[in-house]
């Protein structure tokens, strides 16, 4: 029975190497990975490359071409104890087998220190040959003693003829497609929204060929975007909808409502959601959004982005939870990031300012026979370890650019600089 409620992508998925679309300078007739495969001599290796250019479709091949005992997990939802698992089922196996058994780990970068840990002595030993697959810089998200175990193999975009290809391998070769007559008349829509991921484009003609009535259908740029525009939530969970949520769980935070906050915390990780991705944005809203009004934010998140890193799924949930209400619930101010703006413009406008002789370095005898820290005041020989001397260049000499927050934190700032600098800055 050929079950239509199987995505188009998954029902087109390949199976051998000769099915395999793109990626000629691995898996072409001279390609490297090609001759690991045929001459069985396959290390653990690491796919990387972006979403939809046919990593997880490549490690099935590999393990049919090979037959080899073949286990999948996923980063999202698999924990220390089914690596464990997975790793006794593949040692069991192996007795009974001639081929090393594969194990596939799909968004590799999401597992956490302890559970890649995990993973190291069985590809030490050989029990196992793994093949991970990340849309993440390997160099980064993955521990230096597996990665030094592995093969990385780059995956590239596809190109637009590639992507061609898959649309008119899907019309001539799927069986429901091919009940209904379908002209690819224009394909440049389809294209722009797929980003170059297979995956999205076939998912893409799919929707729009399940929304039209007739049994002759001619695909045009006009006809994609307007079904795709008026079924966008059903097409794409993780395009624009991924940065419509991401922005409610700013906007959120930065709105101080918890509630708000933790649901859009739910709603990211229900959709498996990078936890490192949120961690990370929860550390820059520390500084941006937060700043001087309560210092402890940033630390809160740094450590919280830090521990999410290494417990990893499904305890960070409770890491992240606990961040998210603190940093809601946070005084705010966005004068930091205010600050180094205008910093920024006025290094933009005034260009190369000399830096003013008194506070010049001067680590030989010529720089200090040239003025170079004449007449600098060490702050802590002065009452209150303060000289209201100059430090900015005779050009923007009076520039405010960190303005104090209106807050109980920065209002404190606010009086403790203006004692010290009187009217100078407008405090």
């Amino acid at each position: 029975m050929y079950e239509s409620s199987i995505p188009l992508s998954e029902r087109l998925r390949p199976n051998t190497l000769d099915e395999y679309i793109g990626q000629e300078h691995l898996i072409g007739k001279h390609g490297v990975l090609r001759g690991a495969i045929e001459k069985d001599i396959l290390p653990s290796l690491l796919l990387w490359g972006p979403p939809g250019v046919g990593k997880t479709s490549l490690a099935n091949i590999i393990s049919k071409t090979l037959k080899r005992p073949f286990y999948i997990l996923s980063a999202i939802s698999s924990g220390v104890k089914d690596v464990r698992e997975v790793i006794e089922k593949a040692k069991n196996e192996d007795l009974f087998s001639k081929g090393k058994p594969v194990v596939f780990i799909d968004e590799i970068h999401r597992f956490s220190k302890s559970q890649q840990d995990s993973l190291l002595g069985a590809v030490e030993k050989g029990i196992i040959t793994l093949i991970g697959a990340t849309t993440e810089n390997p160099s980064f998200e993955v521990i230096p003693a597996l990665l030094s175990r592995c093969q990385v193999y780059v995956l590239n975009p596809l190109t637009r003829v590639e992507l061609e290809t898959v649309l008119h391998n899907a019309i001539k070769t799927d069986l429901l497609l091919k009940r209904k007559s379908i002209e690819l008349k224009e394909t440049e829509a389809l294209i722009r929204i797929s980003g170059g991921d297979a995956r999205k484009l076939l998912n893409a003609l799919e929707l729009v060929v399940s929304f039209c009535t007739e049994n002759n259908i001619i695909i045009t740029n006009e006809l994609v975007t307007n079904t795709i525009q008026q079924n966008l939530a059903m097409y794409d969970k993780s395009g624009e909808q991924h940065y419509n949520i991401i922005s409610a769980f700013i906007k959120s935070i930065r709105g101080s409502d918890p509630n708000a906050a933790v649901y859009w915390l739910a709603r990211m990780i229900e959709g498996g959601e990078d936890l490192m991705f949120i961690a990370r944005r929860m550390v820059i809203l520390a500084s941006e959004d937060i700043g001087n009004a309560n210092p402890t934010a940033l630390v809160i998140a740094n450590n919280a982005y830090q521990a999410v890193n290494a417990i990893g799924f499904p305890e960070a949930r409770i890491i992240l939870s606990q961040c998210v209400t603190y940093l809601a619930s946070s005084a705010k101010s966005n004068a930091s990031y205010e600050a180094i703006g205008k910093a920024l413009e006025a290094v933009k406008q005034h260009g190369d300012l000399p830096v003013p002789m008194h506070i010049r370095n001067a680590p030989t005898k010529l720089m200090k026979e040239l003025g170079y820290g004449s007449n600098y005041e060490y702050a802590h020989q002065y009452e209150n370890n303060f000289s209201p001397q100059e430090y900015l260049p005779e050009e923007i000499k009076g520039s405010a650019f960190y303005v104090p927050g209106n807050n109980a934190r920065e209002n404190e700032l606010r009086n403790y600089l203006r004692s010290l600098w009187k009217e100078k800055y407008g405090y």
